[in-house]
């Protein structure tokens, strides 16, 4: 393992997180914002307009990255016990996305759903942290939930940056085709109905719940609100501050954002397969789906010819409910991958 040069400030910060109650205030000294541009789709024409990024950078002179990428609904402070794992090793980079927390918005929903446009913002991020100009070192997208195709879009549109991917829970989506709202994909997959409800701190007690304390199955599959069962009933994944500063900062702008909306640019591209090493991890019991089926009928597999896929005990957030054994998963895998310089990597043309 090379030698990492880290500030004394650094490892002070870092010995006093590591092993304490994960508070997300205390990351505010390690907090950036990129000045960014996006595409305002609803104007006519199209116009771009400044939207700013906010991330948190930690252990910035590590020689690799992680570029950890929350779903919805998810702050960059659901990575928390694996921001306390990896900080030591890695330069982490956490986002986040646009509309969420301190991250502004163009100001239309489908402006902000393409794969195309959260890559871009990826990329901004990563040039303002000077990542894009270290050309040898390597970068490990790691992406939970709708985070995870985030990551895949990335590996596969810009794989000259990105040298490796961890997808969570949700499998690599091949060529999804147009435009696609989160209300057309409730036919096909119901349980994602509790994306629809809008109360911020009970939406966020009923939807972060653990194998133990599972969600009522009405509740996934209701386009209406089911929250009332949700009253008086403590958060079971994160503690009360952590729950604070999630309804903190969705009181900014809501839960109108999520990147769930998907364009056919891998149609127009003609390069579906994704050759970079990468890490499926699937939960066994998650309510929302069987993401092992899943990935059957997307054939994901067939696109990820260095694929690695772990199946692990937990519910749909199992890096936050078995951090433990999660994070066992990650690094084994990563000793194993995660070992080259960049300019080491031989990618084939696609």
């Amino acid at each position: 393992m090379c030698k990492l040069i880290v500030p004394l400030f650094s490892i002070y910060f870092i010995a006093q997180l590591v092993g304490a109650t994960f508070h997300p205030d205390e990351y505010s000294s390690l907090t950036s914002t990129a000045s960014c541009t996006a595409v305002l789709r609803s104007s006519v024409p199209e116009t771009q307009v400044p939207i700013t990024l906010e991330y948190v950078d930690i252990n910035p002179n590590a020689t690799n990255t992680i570029l950890m990428v929350h779903g919805w609904p998810s702050l960059w402070s659901s990575w928390a016990r694996q921001i306390e794992e990896f900080q030591a090793e890695y330069r982490l980079i956490i986002p986040n996305l646009r509309g969420f927390g301190g991250s502004s918005h163009p100001g239309d929903v489908r402006s902000s759903g393409t794969m195309g446009d959260m890559v871009g913002d990826l990329m901004c991020i990563l040039q303002h942290a000077g990542v894009l100009a270290e050309t040898r070192n390597n970068v490990v997208c790691m992406g939970h939930d709708w985070g995870s195709q985030i990551c895949y879009e990335t590996a596969r549109i810009r794989p000259d940056v990105v040298t490796h991917v961890i997808g969570v829970a949700v499998p690599y989506i091949p060529s999804a085709g147009p435009f696609i709202p989160i209300s057309h994909l409730i036919s096909v997959l119901p349980a994602l109905s509790y994306q629809l409800n809008r109360d911020k701190r009970r939406m966020l007690r009923a939807v972060l719940r653990t194998v133990d304390s599972p969600p009522p199955e009405i509740f996934l599959k209701s386009q209406d609100d089911m929250l009332g069962a949700w009253d008086g009933i403590e958060v079971s994944i994160f503690s009360t501050e952590e729950e604070d500063y999630f309804v903190k900062a969705y009181e900014k702008q809501g839960f109108e954002y999520k990147p769930v909306l998907i364009m056919g640019l891998a149609n127009t591209q003609g390069n579906i397969t994704i050759p970079q090493p990468v890490l499926a991890v699937y939960p066994t019991q998650d309510p929302v789906a069987d993401w092992t089926h899943a990935e059957k009928l997307l054939k994901s597999s067939a696109y990820l010819p260095n694929l690695t896929t772990k199946l692990m005990k937990g519910a749909h957030w199992m890096h936050m409910e078995y951090p433990e054994v999660f994070n066992r998963i990650v690094r084994e895998w990563l000793d194993k991958n995660v070992h080259i310089r960049k300019d080491e990597v031989v990618h084939e043309e696609l």
